[in-house]
């Protein structure tokens, strides 16, 4: 059955230097060029889910002012991963038939992936898209009930398999996604890069950021 509208809700912290990510800040030594690059990450991400004919995008932030102009910005509230993830989804769920929650790592992720999770919540009550770290890039839900994400390890390799474990294990029918990754550390960084040159992502925000702080020809790396 096809679910009646979709939430598509961007997970995402504000870009201020020290407070994101912290990982990619020590592999280019600048806290500054971190945050401007995670700034320039939501842009991108927010672009894919505005692209979307039939979603209603919303980003759930720790700041009402998130820096993506005209974007509607929901509180993620207090508490883990998992309870802000809950919070947000029981309030999509009020009135929209399914949702799918992503993150700002992803710049640039296809809306083909978006497609995809769409249509497989058509047939299932739950979708996942797996990052190639061991954690997800996606989880779609068309029902939800409490609890459904506690106690998760969370920013772990065995973050996804629990999660898909857990789905299993409360009487859902996940259905898994294509593969893809988010952006943690330079090397992550490159990969990036080489998909964009590559023309398999689009992703302008990151690269204007990446020439505006000199690092494109720095950090360009042929894929082996």
């Amino acid at each position: 059955m096809r679910p009646r509208g979709a939430r598509v809700i961007v997970m995402a912290k504000a870009p201020r230097p020290g407070r994101v990510k912290t990982r990619l800040a020590q592999g280019l030594g600048s806290e500054a060029a971190a945050c401007a690059l995670a700034r320039a990450f939501l842009l991108d991400v927010w672009r894919s889910v505005e692209g979307l004919p039939w979603a209603q995008g919303v980003i759930a932030g720790d700041a009402l002012d998130m820096g993506v102009p005209g974007a509607p910005v929901w509180p993620q509230g207090e508490g883990d991963l998992g309870e802000r993830l809950e919070r947000v989804i029981e309030r999509a769920l009020r009135d929209a038939g399914a949702v799918i929650v992503v993150g700002s790592d992803s710049p640039g992720l296809p809306m083909a992936l978006l497609e995809e999770a769409r249509a497989a919540l058509e047939r299932a009550d739950a979708a996942i898209g797996p990052c190639s770290d061991g954690g997800f890039y996606l989880l779609g839900l068309r029902r939800h009930r409490p609890g459904l994400l506690g106690g998760l390890p969370w920013s772990a390799a065995s973050t996804h398999a629990a999660t898909l474990a857990r789905l299993r294990a409360e009487d859902f029918d996940p259905v898994e996604l294509a593969r893809w990754f988010d952006v943690d550390d330079v090397d992550d960084l490159r990969r990036l890069i080489n998909h964009v040159e590559a023309g398999w992502v689009h992703a302008p925000s990151t690269l204007a950021a990446l020439r505006r702080l000199d690092l494109l020809e720095a950090l360009r790396r042929r894929t082996p």
